[in-house]
């Protein structure tokens, strides 16, 4: 039966939503991502054939790849409506080739939100393919694999097995390191304030000591008690005069609207939120959510974008909300804004709600915690966009200490109109001084010395690595997230208390790039192939000499590389220790779990010893208080292959270990009662049900949890758990269900 029009979208949700809008002339179908790539198995790229790259279809693609062709064969017309980016135009690029249709049957439409209007204005303006953006998209994956399976091998043969090093993430990790190292290198400085309580026509009022003899004090120029005491001392007997006070009107701009990168900030410093979390959910957002009878409706526009145009359709919305739902005072005109990158090349649009009036209240029933948390973001900070400024009126008052050198300071200040902040609230707090005018005299309440050190700098949030990383020119908007995954996933970096901290690995693996491979990690070369790959996907260079220009030093130096360095140098470093069961010298190793001292007798001689993160030192068995339950000799806490356990201090001669509650991932499905845990096989590691083998349910995925609940997600399409896949997907754990994100 022949089809009049196919449209592939590379999603089974963007799918369902855009058929919506299209009658039975159309047929909507879903490429489910990718569906080809370079092989797993080996390079893939023919380095002696101007880096030709060598696509197949992966085993897990080949079945929906044959499906897609019957289709096309018996279409008339064939829309690709892949996402608008190097990613989306690379996706239908391969279709096309995949297909081997004529040329007249292609047809490439591109939209940036997934409504009505937007798809039929779409369908009336087909282009062509951009083999631009195709070269731009197949020059990155050439060059990130010619790093990847280059380096990451030589990183196994001569420190551990299981690293990676990587175009962007190897940058992202120096930053994370060398910031470390600032930490670890800080001195604090001792420094003090002198703090005051004053009191005017009944109201109290803080202040601080700002001057001496008119000039104001350096942040650490009372630097010990002696001179903080000192200063307390000639206030003793101080009357306090209001010396000047000035009042004066500012405003605060509206902040412009979401991009992919201030998004990711946002979304992690106010909700918490991980890169990767945050564009999982602006990803559901895009591509529709079911609104009761609505349907399937794309909530948001597309969230990988460097762009801050907003359609003048959703300026002319926005408008009528703000004036008709706050008042016209509230409402700026309209207000426009320019990009700061280089190259604003994803998207055409700022990431926004796709109709103005679906306010977050409107639509929160429809959506999960986190779904909502991030729309009501994205929302609030586009309609604000386009309000009026915030008003403040901002008093200063000096408070001079008659006959003393001292002048103190307290400042106040009062919202008069709150313009943009009634919608999108920051941390602007008011600070009420009472009424006071100069030449009045004012009570002192309290004074008091306080002690202050003075902080190094701090790690790295997520938020703040992905400005970081822009500021840099390092990656791309669809990079952030998955290289701030990466970088965890491969032991390189710990997340404590939401901070990211560099492990030993990181330590090493950095030294080792930065003296032996600079090139790589080098900021401004990084950011300047970025600026070549833009050039590619403008017309402006063509991708293979850009590869080859990076190729041919790089390959030169690693063979080098390769030839000149051991492992033993790059791993191991002497110590004083000597071991206690062959009398040996023992050295300092480092491993995938840390730093360790090994015997220089190894092989037959097998004795380690953890050290202390901390001080370095060596770490013995710590004793638990415990009695073993088998030969009475105290239990002791141990670190080993995989992580800390406790064991008997008998060992060897006895074996015994205490077994802890296992990891849960939430209750089983299949039984209700049950929960889901970890296990090994010889096949590898696995998920199952506790109750087995009354239940025998498992998975070969971990359980997908979203950060701070306690039970799996469920697929939207089965209703099965959703697991993780590879390359930082989520898939559905049922063979016969299809879905991916």
């Amino acid at each position: 039966m022949a089809i009049k029009n196919l449209v592939i979208v590379e999603s089974p949700t963007k799918a369902k939503t855009i058929s919506k809008f299209l009658g039975s002339d159309y047929k909507i179908e879903s490429s489910f991502g990718h569906i080809r790539d370079l092989p797993k198995s080996k390079l893939g790229v023919d380095i002696e054939n101007n880096f030709d790259p060598q696509y197949v279809i992966p085993v897990k693609s080949k079945k929906r790849a044959t499906e897609l062709k019957k289709l096309a064969d018996k279409a008339q017309n064939i829309y690709f409506a892949t996402d608008e980016d190097r990613e989306g135009e690379a996706i239908s690029w391969h279709l096309v080739n995949i297909f081997k249709t004529p040329k007249n049957k292609i047809k490439r439409i591109v939209f940036h939100e997934i409504t009505e209007d937007a798809i039929k204005e779409a369908l009336k303006n087909p282009r062509e393919l951009d083999l631009h953006l195709v070269d731009a998209q197949q020059a990155r994956r050439v060059l990130d694999r010619l790093v990847g399976y280059q380096l990451s091998p030589f990183l196994w043969k001569k420190v551990a097995r299981g690293l990676s090093a990587g175009r962007v993430q190897s940058v992202a990790v120096r930053l994370i390191v060398e910031r470390e190292r600032e930490i670890q290198a800080f001195n604090a400085q001792e420094y003090w304030s002198i703090e005051s309580i004053f009191n005017a026509n009944n109201q109290n009022f803080e202040s601080k000591l700002n001057k001496i003899d008119d000039k104001v004090i350096d942040k650490l120029e009372i630097s010990n008690e002696e001179q903080a005491n000192k200063i307390l001392k000639d206030l003793e007997q101080a009357t306090y005069v209001i010396e000047k006070v000035e009042k004066k009107q500012t405003k605060k701009k509206a902040l412009p609207p979401f991009t992919t990168s201030t998004l990711q900030q946002a979304a992690n410093s106010r909700l918490g939120f991980s890169a990767k979390q945050t564009m999982m959910l602006a990803q559901q957002l895009y591509e529709g959510i079911e609104l009761g009878s609505e349907g399937s409706v794309g909530l948001i526009t597309y969230m990988r974008t460097d762009s801050l145009n907003l359609a003048t359709k959703f300026l002319d919305e926005a408008a009528e909300y703000i004036t008709t739902q706050l008042g016209k005072q509230y409402h700026a005109g309209i207000k426009k804004y320019s990009a700061k990158s280089k190259l604003a090349q994803e998207a055409h649009e700022a990431i926004r709600p796709t109709l103005a009036k679906n306010d977050p209240a409107s639509v929160r029933p429809y959506l999960n915690d986190r779904q909502f948390k991030l729309y009501q973001l994205i929302w609030q900070r586009a309609i604000s966009s386009q309000m009026a400024e915030a008003v403040m009126d901002n008093t200063t008052v000096d408070i001079k200490a008659q006959k003393t050198p001292y002048t103190f300071r307290s400042t106040g200040s009062i919202i008069k109109f709150d313009g943009f902040l009634k919608i999108y609230p920051t941390s602007t707090k008011e600070n009420i001084l009472p009424d006071i005018s100069e030449n009045q005299t004012v009570n002192l309440v309290e004074l008091k010395p306080l002690q202050h050190f003075t902080q190094p700098p701090a790690r790295y949030t997520e938020a703040a690595l992905v400005k970081a990383l822009e500021e840099y020119g390092i990656g791309r908007p669809s990079t952030y997230a998955p290289t701030i995954s990466t970088v965890q996933e491969r032991g390189y970096v710990e997340k404590e208390e939401k901070k990211l901290k560099p492990t030993e690995m990181a330590f090493l693996v950095n030294d080792l790039l930065v003296e032996h491979f600079p090139k790589i990690v080098d900021y401004q070369f990084t950011a300047h192939m970025e600026d070549d790959l833009d050039e590619v996907a403008e017309g402006k260079k063509e991708w293979q000499p850009v590869i080859k220009n990076f190729w041919e030093p790089f390959k030169e130096n690693l063979d080098k590389k390769d030839s000149e360095l051991t492992k033993k140098e790059l791993t191991e470093q002497a110590s004083d220790e000597v071991c206690d069961k062959c009398g040996k010298p023992m050295v300092i190793k480092v491993g995938r779990y840390g730093k360790f001292l090994a015997c220089t007798g190894y092989p037959e001689c097998k004795n380690t010893k953890p050290l202390d993160g901390e001080t370095g030192e060596p770490q013995g068995p710590v004793e638990t208080g415990e009695k073993c339950p088998e030969c009475e000799h105290p239990l002791v806490k141990r670190k080993g292959r995989y992580g800390e356990f406790v064991g008997c201090s008998n060992y060897p001669k006895c074996k015994y270990i205490k077994k802890e509650a296992a990891q849960t991932f939430g209750t089983c499905p299949a039984c209700g009662k049950g929960k889901i845990v970890g296990k090994r096989s010889r096949r590898g590691f696995f998920y199952a049900c506790d109750q087995y083998p009354d239940c025998k349910n498992a998975l070969w995925g971990k359980p997908y949890i979203e950060e701070g609940q306690s039970e799996p997600e469920k697929c939207p399409d089965c209703g099965s758990i959703l697991v993780h896949g590879p390359k930082d997907s989520i898939k559905c754990s049922s063979r016969e269900c299809k879905y991916k994100r």
